[in-house]
Order: C-alpha cells, then sequence, then structure tokens
C-alpha cells in the first residue's frame, strides 16, 4: 500500500503543474437530499457487506446528523456521493470525516468509534478511485481532517476569557488517530480543512508530522483556512498572510481557503495568498454563496454563477485546485470542471514538497 500511495502522491505534484485539478463538492449537502432518519443512521436500508443494523439498534443516543457514523452503517450512501462527484469530473475527493475525531465524536457519545469511522471512509473513497481512475486521469483520495468543535485559541465562557475546553495535547492526539487511520485506509493526500483557530490547525500538522516520521511515509498536504467574515480574518484573529506565514512550515503542497463564504467575497483573499505564497500551489473551494434556506441546497449559487466566478479566478492566474464547499453538488463540479478546463496553470515555483516529490 505505501508504494501505490507514494506513487500517487508524486502523480498530483506533476498534475497540478500542468492543468488545474479539481475537487469534489459538498458531501453534507448531498447526504441531506438522502432525507435519512434516525433508523437508516442507524443503519436501516442496508444489507451489503458489513451492514451493522444490530450494532446500533439500541444506542442510548440519537445518531442522525452524525454523518461520519454513514461510512460505518450506510457505506451504500457514502460511496454513490463518491461516485457521483467522481462522474462529474473530480480529481479529488474527500473522504467523509470531517468530524471524525474523538473529540467531535465525543459529543455522540462516539469517540471510540473515530478510528473506524475514518479507516471505514478512507477505504470507501479509495475503492471509488480506484473504479473511476485511468491512466490518463487518475483520482486521487484526499483524507480530509476538519477542525474540532472545541478550540484552543478561544474560550467557550464570554465570563473568562482565559478558558478553554481543550488543549493541544488532546488536539494532537486526536488528529494523530485520524492521520494513522486515513493513511492506512489508502488516502493520497492529507486535508486539513475548514480551519478556524490556528492552534487546532498546528496541532493537526504537529500530529501529521509525528505520523510521519513514525510510519516513514509522507503524503503531500493541503492546508485550507476559512475566512468569516469581511473582516478577512479567519476566527482566531490571523489575517490571511499572517495564516499563511504561521502553517508554511509544514511544507504544504497546497494552501488555500474554503467555507463561510461565497466565491465573490473570497476573492480578495485568494488575491493575498495567491502573492505571499508564490512556491505553493493554491486551492479554492468556496460555498454556493451565501445561505439561503428557500434553495434546494440551502444557498443561493447555481452551477453557472459558481463556475462563472472560479474561472474568473483561473484566468487571472489564482489557483491551481478549485471545487466546491458547502451548497456544491456533482452539478456544480461538474460545470467548475468545464470552466478552469482551458485555463493556463497557475505557475509555481518549486516549493519544498515539490522538490522532495518530484
Amino acid at each position: 500500500m505505501k508504494a501505490t500511495a507514494y506513487t500517487r502522491a508524486q502523480a498530483l505534484p506533476d498534475i497540478l503543474k500542468h492543468r488545474i485539478a479539481i475537487l469534489d463538492g459538498a458531501m453534507g449537502t448531498m447526504i441531506q437530499r438522502f432525507k435519512l432518519d434516525e433508523a437508516q443512521y442507524r443503519g436501516a436500508g442496508y444489507a451489503g457487506p458489513g451492514a451493522q443494523l444490530d450494532r446500533f439498534k439500541d444506542f442510548h443516543k440519537d445518531v442522525k446528523g452524525n454523518n461520519e457514523l454513514l461510512s460505518l452503517t450506510r457505506p451504500d450512501v457514502i460511496r454513490d456521493i463518491h461516485e457521483r462527484y467522481l462522474a462529474a469530473g473530480a480529481d479529488l475527493i474527500e473522504t467523509n470525516t470531517f468530524g471524525a475525531t474523538t473529540i467531535a465524536q465525543a459529543d455522540y457519545d462516539m469517540a471510540d468509534l473515530a478510528y473506524e469511522m475514518n479507516l471505514a471512509s478512507a477505504r470507501i473513497a479509495r475503492e471509488a478511485c480506484d473504479k473511476y481512475s485511468t491512466p490518463d486521469k487518475p483520482r486521487f483520495v484526499a483524507g480530509a481532517v476538519g477542525p474540532t468543535p472545541k478550540t484552543a485559541s478561544i474560550s467557550p465562557d464570554v465570563n473568562d476569557a482565559g478558558a478553554r475546553n481543550v488543549n493541544f495535547e488532546e488536539l494532537r492526539a486526536a488528529y494523530y488517530d485520524q492521520v494513522k487511520a486515513l493513511v492506512e485506509g489508502g488516502s493520497d493526500v492529507l486535508l486539513v480543512e475548514t480551519i478556524f483557530d490556528t492552534l487546532n490547525a498546528k496541532a493537526a500538522l504537529f500530529a501529521i508530522e509525528e505520523f510521519f516520521e513514525d510510519s516513514g511515509e509522507r503524503l503531500p498536504l493541503i492546508i485550507s483556512g476559512t475566512v468569516t467574515d469581511a473582516s478577512g480574518r479567519i476566527l482566531s484573529g490571523q489575517t490571511v498572510t499572517a495564516f499563511w506565514h504561521s502553517v508554511r512550515h509544514a511544507q504544504p503542497l497546497a494552501i488555500g481557503l474554503n467555507c463561510a463564504l461565497g466565491a465573490t467575497l473570497m476573492r480578495p483573499y485568494i488575491q493575498e495568498l495567491n502573492k505571499v505564497a508564490g512556491d505553493t500551489f493554491i486551492s479554492c473551494y468556496p460555498n454556493a454563496g451565501l445561505p439561503n434556506p428557500m434553495s434546494d441546497t440551502g444557498f443561493d449559487e447555481t452551477p453557472d454563477v459558481t463556475s462563472r466566478l472560479l474561472h474568473e479566478f483561473a484566468a487571472e492566474g489564482l489557483v491551481n485546485i478549485v471545487g466546491g464547499c458547502c451548497g456544491t453538488t456533482p452539478e456544480h463540479i461538474a460545470a467548475i470542471g468545464n470552466a478552469v478546463a482551458d485555463q493556463k496553470v497557475r505557475a509555481v515555483s518549486a516549493g519544498p514538497f515539490y522538490r522532495e516529490a518530484a
């Protein structure tokens, strides 16, 4: 597995040097389309290999909304979503592991299942990518490492600015277990995403480097922050430039932004990244505009709108990887792929990881 994974890891930087790569779209948006009820989250409706209806039948808490559990109870749903994005032309698909850490799963009393969730999710994504890969168009599994619901930099108590509900070591341990399972399951690249607290991200990066040293295996790394509002800062207070300088020691293959904003509002911050991260590929996967509860996806932008905006990013030479976050669908991803297909690749000087993997 290691030799195969590393071969794919070498291939991705070369692809990015020649064309814009396409990342998939929203997982949660697609899961919502299935309108799963509590019983289905527990496994009802699936009788395939590894069916687990009896395992969670009498679980003591409601699990509806725990999307990561579906990799165990309804792998057919997660596989279907991956394959729809691959059929739409995605080069990279994210594992269903955004909240699959012990810290996040503690909300459901399922912290002990986090490793299993990550392993199963990576394997489902690996099987889907292998099914759609061709010699001319290999597909890549991006092991998704999301934020936790607890933050190391911000107090959960408005009356006590110094209060914290998680520390660096707790985060490091949770992320280490997640990364180990993601790599074991067949991930080609690790994606630390939707970063709103740089200290949380540093714990994830520390855990990743620790795992790389322990395992002797090193995969490409993509880091994606989230600008939360028009201030141009992530939630823990850093500007995009400051955020980049805080994480560049990890030598990522790509740095980027995702979530929170649609492409229109994200543009100046991608332009800022383009100026300061000249030796690193840039990724961008915005929401489908702003939330709109009246729309089918919960967001305003149609595939035509999102793809037109990302075409403008590509035409300006700002991006190397594009895709979608909340509210985007396979239709968005297909439109984005078509919109950037004829655009010149953003030039990047050889960065640390690129030199190592070339």
